[in-house]
């Protein structure tokens, strides 16, 4: 019994011998692959896989930075589509040509917002509009140039088809300049000084003075049916059709003084 056990002890010990054996050829072979003329390779790849890392990770960081941004940016081409659509509305409201007076007031507003404003701030004023509505001016005389309020498509459209007739949205929103332009012409004449205007002009500016102190007129822009000679408004049966039209929409309203007729410009309801 007991040699036995001494054989299978001695087996045990040789095959952890030759086991111990094996693992020193492997690593000897190991060894002779991999001689000591890698090692400067071996370092220069180990650079290489550390800056490839790095840049890993600086993409993953703007990669997170990108991502945190859509939100803001989604926002941003939101509000743009936005203005845009706007911008587009109010193209087809404003009439193929306007006033000279028209455009260089467009251009001086334009020029006063770049010089006192950041772009972003332009920016924020704009996206702004789509909030707020747009204060409309007061209606006082002198207190700068005719009011242009224009009329739009869905206004037109919900006139009756007898009262729209042909009109297009182009000739009506024509005739508003046309009727712009006659108030301011009156509203000069009204203020000028005497030794300024000729002597045949002195009794016109007189009468139309009498006429801007009464009541419904006072404070307010107006010309006289005789000031009606176009370009766009006449007093044809397309100008008679325009002026009803705008007195339905609120845009003017009529009266007789004496033997004038009158027309105020007015602020629709």
């Amino acid at each position: 019994m007991e040699a036995k056990e001494a054989s299978s002890s001695l087996e045990s010990i040789m095959l952890s011998f030759n086991t111990r054996i094996s693992d020193l050829q492997e690593l000897i072979i190991a060894r002779n692959m991999y001689p000591a003329s890698s090692v400067a390779d071996l370092t220069a790849i180990d650079a290489s896989v550390k800056a490839m890392e790095l840049q890993i990770q600086s993409i993953k960081d703007r990669l997170r930075e990108e991502t945190l941004a859509l939100p803001k940016a989604k926002k941003l081409i939101e509000a743009s589509l936005k203005q845009q659509k706007k911008l587009q509305e109010m193209a087809i409201h404003v009439p193929s040509h306007l006033t000279v007076k028209t455009t260089s007031s467009l251009c001086d507003s334009n020029d006063h917002l770049q010089s006192d404003h950041s772009k972003d701030d332009i920016l924020m004023r704009s996206l702004k509009i789509e909030e707020e509505p747009v204060a409309l001016p007061k209606e006082k005389k002198g207190r700068g140039p005719p009011p242009l309020w224009y009329i739009s498509a869905d206004e037109l459209e919900s006139l009756s088809s007898y009262m729209r007739g042909r009109l297009t949205l182009e000739k009506v929103n024509a005739a508003i300049n046309d009727m712009a332009a006659y108030a301011e012409s009156t509203a000069q004449l009204i203020s000028a000084p005497k030794k300024k205007l000729p002597e045949n002009m002195w009794e016109r500016a007189l009468e139309l003075r009498d006429i801007a102190m009464t009541e419904g007129v006072k404070g307010k822009h107006f010309f006289l049916e005789n000031d009606i000679k176009g370009p766009s408004l006449k007093l044809d049966n397309t100008g008679k059709a325009i002026l009803t039209v705008l007195r339905h929409l609120g845009r003017i309203s009529e009266t007789r003084i004496g033997h004038h007729r009158v027309f105020v410009l007015s602020r629709p309801q």
